[in-house]
């Protein structure tokens, strides 16, 4: 099989969607050691990252989304293998499936944020509300990122649906042996020694306004709380939801580094996701791994992915949340069971069930 699949989300600061790339070769680089996959990109700036598997390699054309796309709207020319050379399978990652003139189509749908909540996303993600449906009629098969998001995909385009692959995200197995962060680390990244972190984006999306309001409640009660970190890219609009964060208790660490992150997750008092909405919720995965508490909004993805292992709280409840954050000992669960219940989440096991896909439509 002659795969090519969109690497455009390797490209600078990785979102969710970026590490789920890089996870996916991973697994693909351990399933399938053979396949070579060829990354094309759809950007002619930029490099590939060093951390990209020796066994895939550089699709030769390069070529901007923003003139491909309007091009693409109305006609089929270019065929996305003018770009990818001759393949098979072309498998798009991110919520977009280009023409092909003969490879079968494989497209990701990671959550429908753009249709539940529109006012939360961008410029660029409300235009998916076209996107996807084109993209959905070209594939051959879906890929999915948690059953929540499969059920929603089913129920929202119906009949235009082709086969729907789930393929939960993995967790890389350094985050099983994560350290928390020296002391010299924490002083260079302006951390203090003892915190509660979110990670993610700082966007709508993520609930941050009710998570400081929660956290500002905690402190009033108890000033022994922790402070917060929040790390992440900066993300845009109204961030805070009125509730701007407190400088004397608030860290805003910006885009961490992996090695970074990884020791920061480890060190947290507790992780905490509040998101109104998730496709998956991968920093609740790595919290878990890295043997973390996890606070997590009681929402499906989170359901879904914690499995009784994450304290799961209402979204809309600031109440609920400040009263754990005064109970962070008291948290169900050991380091032990957390990562005992993240080993299960590999990146091998994603990439088994996206094979399982790529071969339906060859």
């Amino acid at each position: 099989m002659r795969l090519a699949l969109d690497a455009t989300p390797l490209l600078g600061q990785r979102s969710g969607v970026g590490r789920y790339v890089t996870g996916l070769l991973q697994g693909l680089a351990e399933a399938a050691p053979d396949l070579h996959p060829r990354l094309t990109l759809f950007s002619v700036r930029g490099q590939l990252p060093a951390d990209v598997p020796a066994t895939a390699r550089r699709a030769p054309g390069r070529f901007p989304a923003r003139l491909l796309r309007p091009l693409w709207a109305r006609t089929p020319f270019p065929p996305v293998e003018i770009l990818s050379g001759l393949v098979d399978v072309f498998h798009g990652t991110n919520f977009v499936l280009p023409p092909a003139a003969r490879a079968g189509g494989v497209v990701t749908v990671h959550d429908l944020a753009f249709l539940r909540f529109p006012e939360t996303v961008t410029g660029d993600v409300e235009h998916y509300r076209e996107l996807v449906p084109r993209a959905l009629r070209r594939a051959g098969a879906v890929v999915t990122v948690s059953e929540a998001v499969a059920e929603e995909v089913r129920a929202e385009y119906g009949s235009i649906v082709p086969p729907v692959f789930v393929a939960p995200n993995g967790v890389d197995a350094s985050w099983a042996g994560a350290e928390p962060a020296p002391p010299a680390t924490l002083k260079r990244l302006g951390i203090p020694d003892r915190y509660l972190l979110f990670v993610g984006n700082l966007e709508p999306r993520k609930n941050l306004g009710m998570l400081l309001a929660a956290h500002r409640d905690a402190r009033r009660a108890d000033p022994a709380v922790p402070p917060l970190v929040l790390c992440g890219p900066a993300g845009w609009g109204d961030r805070w939801s009125g509730q701007g964060p407190d400088p004397d208790h608030v860290v805003l660490a910006g885009y961490l580094s992996d090695g970074d992150l990884l020791a920061v997750v480890a060190g947290a008092a507790a992780v905490c996701m509040p998101s109104i909405y998730e496709g998956f919720g991968l920093p609740v995965l790595e919290g878990l791994a890295a043997g973390r508490p996890v606070l997590a909004s009681d929402i499906p993805a989170h359901r879904e992915i914690a499995e009784g292992s994450a304290t799961l709280l209402p979204a809309d409840d600031p109440d609920a949340w400040a009263a754990s954050m005064l109970a962070l000992d008291g948290l169900p669960g050991t380091a032990a069971t957390r990562r005992a219940h993240a080993a299960g989440f590999t990146w091998r096991r994603s990439a088994d069930r996206h094979l399982e896909a790529y071969r339906s439509v060859t």
